[in-house]
């Protein structure tokens, strides 16, 4: 029988030779993560089971990144949770303030998601990992809980839904263009509980870092995950990262999907998702020109070193409009260095932008960024329903880098061609 990428992982890890969309199985766990937010949730759970053993220490990971560092008294103790726990249990992958960036980035970075794996996360955007051919999906703390106690979960296996590109990418459109673009065509629950598996040639034209925008986004669509399967630029990238040896998993040619779509990127132009949903998704060039309060860059969405390219070659020479704020938070110690050696930090500071240390911020109005009655955001984050970056009447357009940098300068929604010479993509 023929098998997606997705039943392939899923099968081999509960054992079985085979396995059907609808099947419930136990599989058991490659990598486990929590954050700030929802391990302290986690670790109520699994000290109420007795166990008093995580299964594989080294198969855990924690990182505080959305409230850290910690922005007033009821966050440090809700971090102090976490560092408590990984100090008991002696764990080796707790990452806090200075070592710490956004979770979803780093771990990846940090060789901890490998192809054919399966990767379980205590947050929404844990699909992220899909970009490099793994498994892998958000869970419940309690979940979590039970995966850290006995290194397994079970699952019902998800129907497969393919999307394909084809064609040539215009300048200035990028991975987060074309994730997008299909929310705004199959609506927010057009891929509920299905994996999502992106594939074609255009995949080539994409840089990792917008292969994992691509993947990260499958959750706003109801995915249970995002994948793609692993070519020689994922296999290259792992090649001096990977901490276990792994094995990619490929779907059979004749595999069968619920649906299939197709899209010939070379009619893709930059979009947006306008209030209050990521599937309002409209081009800029028909977003109304709407005036801007503040431009967020940043987030497991877009905080990597390519997105802050994308935006220091828009806003290079230029200056944030003086009724507009700017925050650039880059996603990972990493990418904070790799930024500063390739002189973008300074990009940003002389245009008059705030950089900040690697954290989630504003994507979640936890704190910094914090939007107020009436003002409008752009923001390179996953999210813009009512109330997610502060006050109800505030505004939220998700879009690009290009596109959030080029409204840092016009003061407005306008596409980048206006700010920025029209040129390669890259």
């Amino acid at each position: 029988m023929a098998m997606t990428i997705t039943e392939k992982i899923l099968a081999r890890h509960a054992g079985l030779d085979r396995v059907r969309p609808g099947d419930l199985i136990e599989a058991r766990a490659d990598m486990l993560y929590a954050n700030d937010i929802t391990m302290p949730l986690a670790i109520q759970q699994f000290e109420n089971t007795g166990v008093g053993k995580i299964f594989d220490p080294d198969r855990l990971a924690i990182v505080l990144d959305h409230y850290s560092p910690n922005k007033d008294i009821a966050s440090a103790q809700q971090n102090k949770i976490s560092r408590d726990f990984a100090r008991k249990y002696d764990l080796p992958h707790f990452y806090d303030v200075g070592r710490a960036g956004v979770a979803h980035v780093l771990l990846a970075e940090d060789g901890f998601v490998l192809p054919g794996e399966i990767f379980l996360g205590a947050d929404s955007h844990t699909c992220n990992h899909g970009a490099v051919g793994c498994f892998s999906t958000g869970v419940g703390s309690s979940d979590l809980a039970a995966a850290m106690a006995t290194g397994k979960l079970w699952f019902r296996v998800p129907e497969s839904l393919k999307f394909v590109f084809k064609g040539e990418l215009r300048p200035w459109v990028s991975g987060k263009d074309l994730v997008l673009r299909i929310i705004g065509d199959i609506g927010v629950d057009g891929a509920r509980y299905c994996a999502m598996e992106f594939a074609g040639p255009t995949l080539r034209q994409l840089t990792l870092d917008e292969r994992f925008s691509v993947t990260n986004m499958a959750v706003e669509a109801g995915g249970k995950n995002g994948i793609m399967e692993p070519d020689d630029v994922v296999l290259d990238w792992l090649a001096p990262r990977a901490r276990r040896k792994f094995e990619p998993v490929y779907s059979d040619k004749d595999a069968s999907y619920a649906k299939v779509y197709e899209y010939d990127v070379s009619k893709l132009e930059p979009v947006v998702s306008a209030p209050s949903s990521p599937g309002n998704v409209i081009p800029v060039r028909d977003a109304g020109r709407e005036s801007v309060d503040q431009v967020f860059i940043g987030t497991c969405t877009n905080g990597r070193i390519e997105d802050l390219r994308q935006a220091a070659r828009v806003i290079a020479g230029k200056q944030v409009h003086k009724h507009t704020r700017m925050m650039v938070i880059p996603a990972s110690p990493h990418v904070y260095r790799q930024a500063l050696d390739e002189g973008l930090i300074r990009i940003f500071h002389d245009a008059g932008a705030a950089v900040s240390t690697s954290t989630c911020g504003p994507c979640i109005g936890g704190h910094m960024g914090v939007l107020a009655a009436g003002e409008v955001c752009v923001s390179t984050s996953s999210r813009n329903f009512i109330g997610r970056m502060g006050h109800r009447e505030a505004r939220i357009y998700l879009s690009n880098a290009a596109v959030a940098a080029a409204a840092a300068v016009a003061g407005k929604l306008v596409h980048p061609e206006e700010v920025a010479p029209v040129g390669a993509r890259r």
